[in-house]
């Protein structure tokens, strides 16, 4: 009986062992992961202030290059308009791919009398197949699938409804 208690009083140290190296094994590599993903969010950080200061000067260049021509103050207007014009145009290519796809006509893209996401997908976008419960088509109570005429805001018409 006591050689019994012995081995587990040395099966529990054994593990306990074992689970304090496991711990430290897998602190230490994610310090190490941290520390090479840390370096990487610095480099990428200086790289774009770098570019940001590159970008200024060249804008910078651009209007003393203009102020020779013309006064200083329609040199700074000119940059400027012209860097308000690149910011639009990024927006707008960002919101593009964003979005996705889209034409210029939201008609084009629902039949008459439908909404562009009314309705739910078929499938659940994770593509595991499984369906989703029917989604009714129109406001509860309604039997024209809320085409009818819109619920006065009087009270006395919601008071006549009720009895």
């Amino acid at each position: 009986m006591e050689h019994l208690e012995q081995l587990e009083h040395l099966d529990r140290e054994l593990v306990d062992e074992l689970t304090a190296v496991a711990r430290e094994t897998v602190r230490d590599e994610l310090r190490e992961q941290t520390r090479a993903k840390r370096r990487t969010a610095v480099l990428y950080a200086a790289s774009g202030a770098a570019a940001l200061y590159a970008g200024a000067a060249l804008v910078l260049a651009l209007g003393l290059a203009l102020a020779s021509a013309v006064p200083g103050w329609t040199a700074a207007l000119v940059a400027g308009v012209a860097l308000g014009a690149v910011a639009y145009a990024l927006r707008g290519t960002a919101r593009s791919s964003a979005h996705g796809p889209t034409t210029g006509n939201a008609d084009a893209l629902a039949p008459p009398g439908r909404v562009i996401g009314a309705h739910a997908p078929a499938f659940p976008p994770g593509g595991l197949g499984l369906m989703y419960p029917p989604m009714p088509t129109g406001a509860p109570g309604v039997p024209d699938g809320g085409t009818g005429p819109v619920p006065s805001d009087d009270p006395e018409v919601w008071r006549r409804r009720a009895r």
